[in-house]
């Protein structure tokens, strides 16, 4: 039996990583997917833990290698996106191999990539994580206190685009409160099948 994959998208700050890092614990069947970015490391993260840390130049090439490959199962990334200025991509091999295995693959990415994925592999499962409010997600972005003001805007003009087109994707959960949100999020998992809703 082959496994799913499930995504995990909303804005930044909105309680993705956290809801994944749950998710992890409570189902052992899932696997999360590690994805690449161009982005310098942040304390505490660790190259092919928390990321596949490359240069620019690095993920480029990899761009430009999928652009010239016809055959979309050759492509080293099922998605990928320029984010307030850096790349992020899914690399494909390991998720493949996941679910080959009959494990499913968790992938917390931007609601550009979910899209792309999603055109990839029709089965995937989008969940759409929003926040309560726009207050909210301002806070908890400052409560990170990983960010600058200059970030900190540029994140929450993205995120009111992206809430524009959160009717596009199979659900969307709004993440009050965690563990309501996280059970809302496991009864999906438990019932989706790979025919959409």
């Amino acid at each position: 039996m082959t496994g799913h994959i499930f995504i995990i998208t909303g804005p930044s700050g909105v309680g993705k990583g956290t809801l994944c890092a749950l998710l992890l614990k409570i189902n052992p069947r899932f696997t999360l997917s590690i994805s690449a970015t161009s982005r310098t490391v942040r304390a505490g993260e660790v190259d092919g833990v928390n990321y596949y840390f490359k240069t620019r130049e690095a993920f480029e090439a990899m761009i430009e290698h999928d652009r010239q490959a016809l055959d979309a199962t050759q492509h080293h990334l099922l998605e990928w996106a320029e984010y307030n200025g850096q790349f992020y991509g899914t690399p494909r091999e390991p998720v493949e191999a996941a679910l080959q295995s009959g494990r499913h693959v968790l992938l917390e990415i931007e609601t550009a990539g979910a899209m792309q994925v999603k055109q990839k592999f029709p089965a995937a499962c989008q969940i759409f994580i929003a926040p309560p409010d726009m207050t909210t997600l301002e806070q908890r972005l400052r409560a990170r206190d990983t960010e600058d003001e200059l970030n900190i805007q540029n994140r929450l003009r993205i995120a009111q685009h992206e809430l524009t087109q959160q009717d596009r994707f199979d659900y969307v959960v709004i993440n009050h409160k965690l563990d309501s949100a996280l059970s809302e999020i496991s009864q999906i998992v438990e019932n989706w099948h790979g025919s959409g809703v």
